[in-house]
């Protein structure tokens, strides 16, 4: 496992690190945690993500239990959560980022995780109708009370994450470190055109969620919905089904099967590798169902050497003008 420094705060995490998404549910019981979660410290992986809205907070509760039974050290491992969706649906209580709301989050997220503190608190998402300086007091209080490290944000603007590091510097409050956005071969717009600048300039390391789009990227989907996979527990969410069953995503994952195949790696590692591939990423947050799929997942990372602007040229083309992807190709695609 290679570590990088999440953009320039101190902390470091893993290349690879492990969400919470599906924890607390029929994919992934407690014992199922348990045993993904040694297996990837195995591995190396030692940052573990998740939210009060995974599984209405049980996702918290399972991994609170299963690092209880694990029994490792707290400096071992880095834990975060996120707040915005909240869970019950008081005023204050969902759909805000306001400083009642954030501040009675933490010590629930906390009582369920029994954790001290957690390393990471992100704002799930921006709030159009709170302050974003309010927003920017309430963490950096509750950094000062202990209850997190540092605290980040997700699929925030660059210029909201602009104008929040702006109001911690004026103030001098704890700024945002983390900016964890969707990115992956379908999704390339918003990090490669506007992050890049916020990442260099400001500092912000991007930890990646679902850089296989959902599980696209596998290759399970291109031809139909399998019983057990993703899409078809999805049944209940059509629009997270009919992304990961659209026709023309799926024929371009059909397209890049060719190159994975040249390579000799699965869909799924190339895919893995080809995020890993860029600078600004700190890291990449896969989902699991099964301890397996995690050491498979981690062995794109010895396909990023072999990564050359060849290949990347090969993918550029075959993903051509799609809309949610294409911003002509990074530079850093074709660096030898």
């Amino acid at each position: 496992m290679n570590y990088k420094r999440l953009g320039r705060c101190g902390l470091k995490v893993g290349a690879i690190s492990l969400g919470a998404g599906s924890w607390g549910t029929g994919t992934a019981d407690e014992k199922c945690v348990r045993e993904m979660m040694a297996q990837a410290m195995d591995m190396g992986i030692i940052y573990f993500d998740n939210a009060e809205s995974y599984a209405n907070g049980n996702a918290e509760v399972v991994m609170g239990k299963a690092l209880r039974q694990l029994g490792w050290s707290r400096i071992r491992y880095v834990v975060s959560t996120k707040f915005f969706w909240g869970l019950e649906k008081g005023p204050n209580q969902k759909n805000t980022l306001n400083r009642k709301y954030l501040l009675h989050a933490i010590e629930a997220s906390l009582k369920r995780s029994q954790l001290d503190y957690v390393d990471i608190a992100y704002c799930h998402r921006a709030d159009p109708h709170t302050p974003i300086e309010e927003t920017v007091w309430a963490f950096h209080n509750m950094i000062e009370r202990g209850y997190a490290l540092y605290w980040g944000t997700s699929e925030w603007s660059a210029q909201e994450i602009q104008t929040a590091i702006g109001i911690a510097e004026r103030h001098s409050l704890h700024k945002p470190v983390v900016e964890q956005p969707e990115y992956n071969l379908l999704n390339r717009r918003k990090v490669e055109s506007e992050y890049p600048r916020v990442s260099r300039e400001s500092g912000i390391g991007l930890a990646i969620w679902s850089p296989l789009a959902g599980g696209i990227l596998s290759g399970k989907y291109v031809e139909g919905v399998a019983p057990g996979t993703r899409a078809a527990a999805m049944a209940g969410l059509p629009e997270m089904g009919k992304s990961l069953t659209d026709r023309r995503r799926n024929s371009i994952v059909a397209q890049l099967a060719p190159v994975a195949a040249d390579l000799d790696v699965p869909l799924a590692q190339l895919a893995l590798a080809w995020c890993a591939r860029n600078p600004d990423v700190s890291t990449l947050i896969i989902e699991a169902s099964t301890p397996q799929q995690i050491v498979d997942n981690v062995k794109a990372l010895d396909l990023v050497p072999r990564l050359t602007p060849e290949v990347f040229r090969r993918i550029d083309n075959i993903i051509g003008d799609y809309s949610e992807s294409w911003v002509g190709g990074s530079p850093w695609h074709y660096d030898d």
